[in-house]
């Protein structure tokens, strides 16, 4: 039987149990907030970043929502820096060209911010004369840091980034630093 735990992470935490000693007392790890022995991240989700984490206790369930074969889309609410062009859009449902390559393309749409968002501690910097756009983005692979570089390659830096998906299971109604355990999952 494999379970999975959803975790909505804060901004801040890094996506590991443990930190290195000289930075233990100065940084947040999932050990701040969970209790679950045997469990593993399925995936990362950088520190700047927050939202969705799924952890199991099983190895080959973590293999298969990790495997870049098993393409499971991963759905991301971002807050980016300017007035989001349609261009800009265009060109991330395309694909953008990376130091790393290609992406692929990516399913991208503009949204409002949503009412049910959380503040974030700290708040995102905000400048009076640059305004703000949001956007979900959807993508099936997982380079590094690769959201935040697609926008910028497209003239949108990242200020926010949460993830509310990925593959079938969601970040729901989940507040930060809050888990919920699901039994028997399977992709």
């Amino acid at each position: 039987m494999s379970n999975l735990l959803l975790f909505n992470k804060p901004f801040n935490v890094l996506c590991q149990f443990t930190d290195e000693p000289e930075f233990k007392a100065q940084r947040q790890t999932l050990a701040d907030y969970l209790d679950q022995p045997g469990f593993y991240a399925a995936g990362r989700l950088d520190r700047d970043s927050e939202g969705l984490l799924l952890l199991t206790d099983d190895g080959l369930l973590q293999q298969q929502i990790t495997h870049p074969k098993t393409k499971q889309p991963k759905t991301y609410l971002v807050q980016v820096e300017g007035t989001l062009t349609a261009q800009a859009i265009n060109q991330l449902s395309a694909g953008v060209k990376l130091k790393d390559g290609m992406t692929r393309p990516a399913k991208v749409r503009q949204v409002s911010e949503p009412g049910w968002l959380w503040t974030r501690n700290p708040p995102v910097r905000e400048r009076k004369n640059i305004p703000t756009s949001w956007l979900e983005l959807i993508i099936t692979e997982g380079k590094n840091r690769q959201v935040r570089r697609m926008t910028a390659a497209v003239g949108f830096p990242t200020l926010r980034l949460i993830r509310t998906q990925i593959g079938k299971w969601k970040l729901g109604s989940l507040k930060p630093g809050a888990s919920s355990l699901l039994k028997d999952q399977c992709i």
